[in-house]
């Protein structure tokens, strides 16, 4: 079987989306996602979008803000890029038809996160993610020249090496032609070819124990790009979120986002101390990776699972009206958030790093495109901050569109004789517990030794571990018939080895990368 089509979209979160309704408007597009359109990533943002628009808030501030929670890395070109464009974004989500909370007044109601300086964050109630997922997907599910395909899976990209070329990440002009693809509930695999391919998969956070993340999250993008010779950068940079509901049976772990902190929510630990103002002046809005890290510092200091948000001072009205999702989650708990403390860990979050692209979300392969979560536009540096996650998102997949439209417009490319998928050799797929297995092992040498906390030992014993499990699911990859399983450990593998051996060559604690080797980096903003 083989598909052609003008734009292929791999991934259907927010990103993924919006490019699509873009391109749309010049061609045909497939959109693929490997589940349902609804168990994207983005539908679990709750947060919002930070941009600025209104005074006192200005472009510097937020500029300045993002720098500084990036620790300096941040490529300032791509960050004002961003901040200046945001508001249009914001508008152009207006117009299609998302209803940010507003004031009596009928201004829009914005929030404060950790690391922001001013309120600049939109939002709907406590589920911003979902409301702007269900808007996009209305209007993409009502274009008759996108095709959807639910639950599939992207295996390979498509480039000159299924040729039979030799091709290395210094191999200039590597063309991307499309993608191999799984039906994950027929197993069947055929190609899609493409003019344009876009990279929206989201990040990777399924590799660790806990992690806020849908199961979904298996770093497949990054993966893909990887053994397709694209370069990626900054893996090493996994973002914490601080406070995420803590029960271990619960996967993946409740977010409590940071706008109810924000809201004057205080983290105490288990003798009630507001611990954060002995860790930074903006005590518990600081940045997320100061407040992970002293976190963690507290748990193994006092010998507990967890710590505690309060936000028993802040009025029932305003938890109501604007934590309607995360009142209602708590109070299935057993919890009362008017009340009783919340009991919070950190998870895996955010894939800070990812598949380099250019300010045109354009990447080191010919016709291959990568925006959101799987792609590093150098936006965050070694931190994202808080909502800068979905603004980027809008940026980029503005920015992929506009210039896969221009790039189209000049004239299609040829797209060569490619082969089908060759599974000659494999037999039936093996025991599933073979794969659950290493994929449990996986995730606990990522938690235990590329957590929050990092050292040279860790890495150097994580490494090891991982080039075994690698053997391993090679083995069982080329004997097999491929199956969704299969395909994700070997993602989630190819993942860790970027974000472990990326984090091996950084000789230094910055931003999300903490190593006890190495003191902590003066940035000097």
């Amino acid at each position: 079987m083989e598909i052609k089509t003008d734009f292929l979209v791999i991934g259907s979160g927010i990103t993924g989306l919006l490019y699509a309704l873009k391109v749309s408007e010049i061609g045909e597009v497939v959109l693929i996602s490997k589940s349902t359109l609804e168990e994207a990533a983005s539908s679990y943002a709750q947060g919002g979008i930070a941009a600025v628009m209104y005074s006192p808030d200005t472009y510097e501030k937020h500029i300045q803000d993002t720098l500084v929670a990036g620790a300096g890395l941040n490529d300032e070109k791509i960050v004002r890029i961003t901040v200046y464009e945001g508001a249009e974004r914001i508008k152009e989500l207006i117009e299609l038809g998302v209803d940010f909370d507003k004031n009596p007044d009928g201004t829009y109601n914005l929030a404060r996160e950790g690391g922001h300086s001013e309120f600049r964050i939109f939002h709907h109630k406590d589920n911003t993610g979902e409301a702007v997922m269900q808007t996009l997907l209305q209007h993409v599910r009502a274009k008759k020249n996108i095709t959807i395909l639910e639950n599939h899976l992207a295996i390979d990209v498509i480039t000159q090496h299924h040729l039979g070329v030799y091709v290395t990440r210094e191999t200039p002009n590597i063309e991307a032609y499309g993608a191999y693809v799984l039906n994950t509930q027929t197993n069947e695999i055929f190609k899609i070819l493409a003019q344009m391919t876009l990279l929206a998969t989201g990040g990777c956070g399924a590799i660790y124990q806990t992690t806020t993340n849908p199961p979904v999250a298996t770093g497949d993008g990054v993966a893909m790009a990887k053994r397709a010779c694209a370069q990626i950068t900054n893996m090493e940079f996994i973002q914490f979120h601080p406070t995420a509901f803590y029960d271990p049976r619960e996967r993946p772990s409740f977010l409590i986002t940071e706008a109810l902190r924000g809201a004057g929510a205080i983290l105490r630990n288990h003798d009630g101390e507001d611990f954060m103002q002995r860790y930074h002046p903006r005590g518990s809005l600081a940045p997320r990776d100061v407040v992970a890290r002293a976190i963690d510092h507290e748990m193994k200091l006092k010998g507990t699972d967890h710590v505690y948000l309060d936000a028993r001072h802040i009025s029932r009205k305003k938890l109501l009206d604007h934590f309607p999702n995360i009142y209602a989650f708590c109070l299935s708990k057993g919890i009362d958030m008017t009340r009783d403390l919340i009991p919070v860990a950190p998870a895996a979050h955010y894939q800070v790093g990812g598949i380099k692209t250019d300010e045109w979300a354009q990447t080191s392969i010919n016709y291959l495109f990568a925006a959101g979560e799987v792609a590093c536009t150098g936006l965050h540096g070694a931190n994202r901050l808080a909502s800068n996650s979905l603004l980027e998102a809008l940026v980029f997949s503005h920015r992929a569109a506009l210039s896969s439209k221009e790039l189209f417009l000049q004239g299609k490319h040829a797209i060569p004789d490619i082969p089908d998928w060759n599974a000659e050799g494999t037999i039936k797929s093996e025991e599933k517990i073979l794969i659950t297995q290493s994929k449990k092992e996986l995730q606990q040498i990522m938690s235990n030794y590329v957590g929050i906390v990092r050292s040279n030992l860790r890495l150097e014993r994580a490494l090891r571990r991982l080039k075994i499990l690698y053997e391993e699911t090679e083995e069982l990859y080329r004997r097999s018939v491929v199956n969704k399983e299969i395909c994700e450990l070997r993602n989630m593998i190819d993942t860790a080895y970027l974000i472990i051996t990326q984090a091996q060559r950084r000789h230094e604690s910055i931003g999300l990368h903490y190593n006890l080797d190495y003191p902590p980096k003066e940035t000097g903003i």
